[in-house]
């Protein structure tokens, strides 16, 4: 048994970031895509009441924190651990009902602040893609330098990022390490988290022997109920893909028989064609047979026995002519 609990757990999670500002207001500056001149300097966290519902389906699986600045930006961070498709959406829900919670009948627009959206999935989502960073605000589709500021939402997925050195991103790297490295099998920590002053400060605050037992209680019930939730979801994937795989099948399936239909149609046309010539080249035969007969009967020089011999046509056929 590991040192120290996973801060990925709703009890670690909030216990670093929901407790402690600086430490949330370090993640903020170092993960959202802010100018140096718009960096995070002080924050209050949001009333209980104003938290967004969750989906009773997702309650177990989500953390989140919530906090406003100085400025009046607000800011939805939260650690997902399952993936849904539906969860961009929901995510772009939340971060509406807070951008319009701003405004008061009467109110200018222009007091109107942003809202950022920090989701941090610990699943791939985007699978086309090698970037583990994902970032969507409101952007004209020509020009890139035109945009309207209100909505922020930014993904990170967790299991994609790689600890690599970048200087301008130091923070950032720090605290995904500290979000990716640390969990319960962590026997040493790598000196680099432990040498930055806030990033060594959260590892204190999720070291084991920091809670009691009724919060491992906690902290252990919702490793369960992500467990759970994950195998639902993945039972609900196989589903659907099965289903799919049905459909496609049904729909090759009919496509084959359409096919089979329609080259049967094509065969059956063929040789009524095939008939058909065949019935006009005997017509045109007889006809031949015909005119060679009264040829040779007009010519008064066989009889009609010698005729019916020469051309196959039956007395009959040649006394009628």
């Amino acid at each position: 048994m590991g040192k120290y609990l996973d801060p990925r757990a709703d009890l670690t999670f909030k216990k670093v970031f929901g407790e402690h500002k600086h430490l949330v207001i370090s993640l903020l500056n170092a993960l959202l895509p802010l100018k140096d001149d718009e960096r995070v300097e002080s924050i209050e966290y949001w009333p209980a009441e104003k938290v967004p519902d969750r989906p009773l389906a997702e309650k177990d699986s989500i953390v989140d924190v919530c906090c406003k600045d100085n400025k009046n930006r607000e800011f939805i961070v939260e650690m997902q651990m399952t993936w849904t498709d539906s969860f961009k959406k929901r995510v772009l829900l939340n971060a509406s009902k807070a951008y319009v919670a701003q405004s008061k009948k009467g109110d200018d627009y222009e007091l109107l602040q942003p809202v950022y959206a920090l989701n941090f999935v610990n699943e791939n989502f985007m699978n086309d893609v090698d970037n583990y960073y994902h970032y969507y605000h409101l952007v004209h589709d020509k020009y890139t330098d035109k945009v309207i500021d209100g909505l922020h939402l930014i993904f990170v997925e967790l299991k994609k990022f790689k600890p690599q050195t970048y200087a301008e991103k130091k923070m950032q790297v720090l605290w995904l390490r500290f979000l990716t490295e640390i969990n319960d099998e962590t026997r040493e920590v790598p000196a680099e988290l432990l040498e930055n002053a806030e990033v060594s400060e959260a590892l204190e605050i999720v070291e084991r022997a920091a809670f009691d037992d009724a919060e491992m209680r906690a902290y252990d019930k919702f490793w369960d109920n992500v467990s759970v939730l994950k195998t639902l979801e993945n039972a609900r994937k196989r589903e659907i893909e099965e289903a799919e795989k049905a459909k496609r099948e049904a729909e090759k399936a009919k496509a084959e028989a359409e096919e089979a239909k329609a080259e049967a149609e094509e065969a059956k046309a063929e040789a009524e064609e095939a008939k058909a010539e065949v019935e006009e080249a005997k017509t045109k035969l007889k006809q031949e047979k015909l005119d060679t007969a009264r040829k040779l009967k007009a010519m008064n020089v066989m009889t009609t026995a010698q005729i019916a011999e020469a051309t196959g046509l039956t007395a009959d056929e040649i006394e009628g002519l």
